[in-house]
């Protein structure tokens, strides 16, 4: 414990040097962590088309690499029933392979059908007439990226505490710190490297299928029933319907990540729906190999569900015990797990970004950052993360029950939206196809009906607020942009650009160089200018005066009198006795005087009094505030 709360103390230290170092030198930091500009003609050359087998590894990280949690995740429901339940995780294994491919051939249908990206938010607005479903599509889709995120992420350092226990302690830290790395590799901007890092997932499908080879030659020299092996088929009074049914959702969280595939067709080279669909096919066989020998390898050795030691880790201890082969699928655990979380901040920021662009989401989320990505949903996505990261402590089988809702809600959308469309387009096998895609609706319903069900009280009823919550948000933000849009219209054959009388009110505090500049820039406008000066009592108002006076009465001084010390009040008061006198039809324009420090932390010795008169005279005022900084050179 002291060691913990030493590492927290050097880590607040370390945090607090780290933020004023950024602060005082920021633009230096950020060329150093994120890298030069890059100008907006250069965004088309980032994208080069992929050939499929080099896709294949590239965009499968987050669904491959759901099979190190993945059937853990289902035996965790089952483990209070001891040996006797072990074996279940075959026949829920192979119920998650039915879905898989159910899934799949689901999504075969929608590359055929949008060559230029099926999402489900794409499909949803293309095939129904309210925005209703596509809002719910997207909605689904970013809630399941955050968790992605949350879920990998701590997922990758359950697999290094568990070949490291004496990190244990640290798995929250570490998680946070690979999700500030994350960000700042996705600020970079990565595609470029696309290509290194298909290298690591290529090395864990071969370690994962050397690791299913090692088991079957284990189990052909030791016999397939060992004495590890737990009794086939028993019951336990304890089982349930509904803890099966538990166990099949949590196991379904390996099926994440299926529709990275479907919206990136465009960057195949042509042909480009063959070479997805070569790829989904590619993916599909490998990922349910790895899943069906592992779930059997770990029924064979009769692994036990341990919360400092996962399950992989075991079998690979047994198999290799620490060795260096150990060690390789340790680490190539780790990176995969966080390339799988990288690869969901794209997916984040470019399904926000769209759905920004439609209207439903803060425009914001559209801007691009100086590396060309969606630099505001990274740092929204990586955000949310880590505030769940820190909720649930970094443990994989607390997120799990929030985990995989949103997607298999995502997924009935768009297999509904696809149904629609070869109804109403048909086409060639099209009753082939709309059968192909009915099936996938009805179990895909069904899970995401399983998954709110059986998880609810675990967890599940925060996304099943949350998502509606999302949706409503969504629809609001539209009607905000709705109700601007209206208001701002204009018709311009009627309406046209006139002048107007304008009186210009600058607020002085005395005089000095700052009121000289403020006061030379108002009265080179051209317009009626007026000095205002605040006075707390009548001697320094008296004071005022005269000194105005010597100065040469440079322009009209009015004087106001605030015996409680307030700014805001006696001008406000002014303001509306101008706009009653000239009338509103004429303009009122406040000038502030404000000077800069050379540092920062200058500012912190004096009052901050123009910020504050600005803003509160932009939320009550209907005037035009003009701020005229005085750069000090000390």
């Amino acid at each position: 414990m002291h060691h913990i709360q030493l590492l927290e103390v050097t880590l607040t230290i370390l945090t607090i040097v780290a933020i004023w170092f950024a602060i005082t030198n920021f633009g230096n930091v950020k060329r150093v962590l994120i890298g030069r500009p890059m100008r907006t003609k250069e965004l088309e050359a980032q994208h080069t088309k992929l050939f499929w087998m080099l896709a294949l590894p590239i965009l499968s990280a987050d669904l491959y690499s759901s099979v190190a949690y993945g059937p853990e995740s289902g035996m965790t429901e089952l483990a209070g029933l001891g040996e006797t339940a072990k074996w279940i995780i075959l026949p829920i294994t192979i119920s998650t392979l039915v879905l898989l491919a159910i899934l799949i051939t689901s999504y075969i249908m929608g590359v055929t059908a949008y060559p230029n990206g099926g999402g489900a938010y794409a499909i949803a607005k293309d095939n129904f007439g309210s925005p209703l479903p596509s809002l719910i599509a997207s909605s689904s889709l970013l809630v399941d990226y955050i968790l992605t995120v949350a879920v990998s992420v701590s997922a990758a350092v359950d697999a290094i505490a568990s070949a490291y226990p004496i990190l244990a302690p640290y798995e929250t830290v570490l998680a946070l710190v690979s999700v500030v790395l994350l960000v700042v590799v996705n600020l970079r901007g990565v595609t470029e490297s696309a290509n290194v890092f298909a290298w690591p997932t290529l090395a864990f499908m071969a370690c994962m299928i050397l690791l299913i080879a090692t088991g079957f030659k284990d189990e052909f020299t030791h016999g397939f029933v060992q004495p590890t092996t737990p009794p086939l088929g028993t019951i336990s009074g304890s089982l349930t319907t509904l803890l099966i049914l538990k166990a099949f959702s949590s196991a379904c969280s390996a099926l994440t990540g299926i529709e990275t595939i479907s919206n990136a067709v465009p960057i195949f080279r042509e042909p480009q729906q063959k070479s997805a669909i070569k790829t989904y096919i590619a993916l599909g066989t490998i990922t349910g190999i790895t899943l069906m020998g592992f779930a059997y390898h770990l029924y064979v050795k009769g692994i036990s569900v341990n919360p400092s030691n996962t399950m992989l880790s075991q079998l690979a201890e047994g198999y290799y015990g620490h060795g260096i082969f150990y060690q390789i699928l340790i680490w190539l655990t780790f990176i995969v797990l966080i390339l799988a979380a990288n690869s969901t901040f794209t997916g984040f920021s470019q399904l926000s970004a769209i759905v920004a662009l439609d209207g439903y989401l803060p425009r914001s989320l559209t801007n691009r950052g100086d590396r060309l990505g969606y630099s505001n949903g990274i740092i929204v996505l990586a955000g949310l993360a880590s505030l769940l990261i820190a909720a649930f402590h970094a443990q994989t089988n607390a997120l799990i029950p929030l985990y995989a809702i949103g997607v298999f809600v995502s997924f009935t959308v768009a297999q509904i939206g696809l149904l629609k469309r070869w109804k109403r387009v048909k086409g060639a096998k099209w009753k082939l196809k709309f059968f192909m895609n009915m099936i996938g609706a009805i179990v895909t319903s069904v899970v995401a009906v399983i998954f709110a069900v059986t998880k609810f009280m675990d967890g599940a009823w925060i996304v099943l607020i949350v998502l509606p919550v999302f949706v409503i948000f969504s629809m609001t933000v539209r009607k905000h942009y709705d109700q601007i849009a209206a208001e701002l219209r204009i018709d311009p054959s009627i309406i046209r650009p006139v002048a107007h009388h304008v009186i210009t009110i600058v607020l002085v505090s005395g005089i000095h160089r700052v009121v000289n500049n403020t006061l030379s820039f108002a009265k080179s406008l051209g317009t009626d200018v007026i000095a205002v000066y605040i006075g707390h009592n009548d001697e320094s108002i008296e004071k005022m005066e005269k000194k105005w006076e010597e100065w040469g009465t440079p322009c009209r001084l009015v004087t106001l009198k605030s015996p409680y010390r307030s700014l805001l009040g006696p001008l406000s008061r002014f303001i509306h006795a101008v706009e009653a006198k000239e009338g509103r039809s004429n303009h009122v324009h406040i000038v502030l005087p404000q000077f800069i420090p050379r540092k920062w932390w200058h500012n912190l010795l004096h009052n901050q009094s123009a910020l504050l008169l600005r803003a509160w005279l932009l939320k009550n005022k209907d005037v035009i505030i003009t701020t005229v900084p005085y750069h000090l050179h000390k």
